[in-house]
């Protein structure tokens, strides 16, 4: 059985392994800009001890450096898509991308960590613009063709930030002191900014034309809910695990203004801050579950592969940031595969098949001693890269199948905020796990059999995605209309 779904007019007479050049000048262009947030967003998280000898704060307060970016993020990414509208898509990246350079330079010029945490918040907002907005001007472009060969530029940086991000940190904080880290973000954005003025086109709304609204109580309801989610799930460490005050407060008080807006946003025929109605395209949904599991995966198991490392082999932050390589090799290696098999058998069968090696690869880190070998860990971690990248492009690219250009903007929104608290929910519920599994542990051999453990609950988690990847659609066909002016494609179901 097959559905038709439009994607946008294709030639008939297309080669449909061809991608526009304008394409990959837009993409390359969006990433060039995209890798300063993705980069910032990792690569702090090593620095935060020395942040608090050189500002002589306590490591509480410094945590929010961390935090308050998380938080502006959080509350700037359901405003893209209006934001989108009024401005356009060039103008509205370009300045986002100011924003995120000016919070970058005084964040290096930061002379304590009030000043440090304020201009954090100031690159949050930059970056919470520029996050969904990054799929949404590409797919735009893309016109709903080769979605597959496109995604797999798109989730570079996704895939490569949390993995070389640390590294980064660590090799900075080796050569130069913490101010760099942020110092670094200039040519990103410098030369980000310069392409966006030369290769984006010029989409922004006609002066005469209808000006979209802001949707006042879905931000009222929304931005607060995800950030308050976020918080409450960074919150989840100590003994008291999820039962503590400090996050079911933030938990709770998340959940309900995120129902009380799908409420509001179910109830409006348009106009709502974002699109829920979008779940009722089966790719859409599908893909955001698994985009779920996917950063429950990427980021849950990015926290306990470095802690391994550290804790256990007794290695320090640039040296277990650098065993961590292979992975983002791993995911490199697999963009172009990826991507070309997602256009030809579709998203299902690649999803499936990537979930099962990332699960596969990540089984050799459940049997882990202090003293297994480095070549087999880091040969695992190389497989393991492999399926997290095809695991990133196959249920990103579907999300947008069948879309009109006016929803893609909507689809980024609920994908990236999928994507970034399945990676929040997956950090704290193996943080728990870990230390009830670890509990008073001090030598080698009695941590390894606590990681262990949460590397097997890694293992099911991501395993629990397989059987869902089977809602993705199949594989795509070009069908040819009666007039042969166009075709569209029609994907399996």
């Amino acid at each position: 059985m097959s559905t038709s779904n439009r994607t946008g007019p294709v030639p008939a007479a297309a080669d449909p392994e061809h991608v526009d050049p304008a394409v990959w000048r837009t993409a390359i262009t969006i990433v060039v800009g995209a890798l300063a947030v993705v980069f910032d967003t990792t690569i702090v998280s090593v620095a935060l001890n020395d942040l608090a000898k050189d500002l002589d704060a306590p490591l509480s307060t410094i945590q929010w450096v961390s935090t308050g970016y998380l938080l502006a993020v959080f509350v700037t990414i359901p405003l893209a898509g209006w934001a989108q509208q009024r401005l356009g898509g060039k103008r509205l990246w370009i300045a986002s991308l100011g924003v995120f350079l000016l919070g970058s330079v005084l964040s290096a010029l930061a002379w304590d960590a009030t000043g440090l945490i304020v201009f954090r918040v100031v690159q949050g907002i930059g970056g919470g613009m520029m996050m969904p907005l990054t799929a949404t001007l590409i797919m735009q472009a893309a016109k709903g063709r080769n979605i597959g060969k496109v995604m797999s530029l798109i989730t570079v940086p996704t895939a490569l930030g949390p993995i070389l991000g640390p590294v980064l940190g660590g090799l900075i904080l080796h050569l130069a002191d913490w101010r760099w880290m942020f110092l670094v973000n200039i040519p990103f954005c410098v030369v980000g900014g310069g392409l966006a003025r030369r290769n984006l086109p010029d989409d922004r709304p006609a002066p005469d034309g209808p000006r979209a609204r802001l949707d006042v109580i879905g931000v009222l309801l929304l931005s607060p809910g995800v950030a308050a989610l976020i918080y409450g799930l960074s919150q989840a460490e100590g003994g008291a695990g999820f039962t503590g005050a400090k996050v079911l407060v933030p938990l709770l008080g998340g959940f309900a203004l995120v129902g009380g807006f799908t409420a509001w946003a179910l109830t409006r025929t348009s106009g709502a801050l974002v699109n829920l109605r979008l779940f009722r395209h089966r790719a859409t949904a599908s893909a955001s579950t698994l985009l779920f599991l996917g950063g429950f995966s990427l980021y849950g198991a990015m926290m306990l592969l470095p802690l391994y490392f550290q804790q256990v082999r007794g290695e320090d932050a640039l040296g277990a940031g650098l065993l961590l390589i292979p992975q983002g090799v791993g995911a490199l290696l697999a963009r172009g595969l990826a991507g070309t098999y997602t256009d030809r058998v579709g998203p299902r069968r690649v999803a499936a098949a990537a979930f099962a090696v990332v699960a596969a690869a990540t089984v050799p880190f459940a049997f882990v001693t202090a003293h297994t070998s480095e070549v087999l860990l880091m040969a695992a971690l190389l497989v393991r890269g492999i399926g997290l990248g095809a695991a990133m492009i196959a249920p990103t690219g579907s999300a947008y199948v069948g879309l009109e250009h006016k929803e893609i903007a909507d689809a980024s929104i609920i994908t990236r905020v999928a994507q970034q608290i399945g990676g929040s929910v997956g950090i704290a519920v193996l943080v728990v796990i870990l230390q009830h599994t670890v509990g008073d542990a001090h030598t080698p051999g009695a941590l390894a059999d606590g990681f262990d453990a949460a590397f097997w609950w890694s293992v099911a988690f991501t395993a629990a995605a397989i059987p869902l990847c089977l809602l993705l659609p199949g594989r795509p066909r070009p069908v040819a209309p009666a007039d042969n002016a166009e075709a569209e494609v029609a994907v399996e179901v």
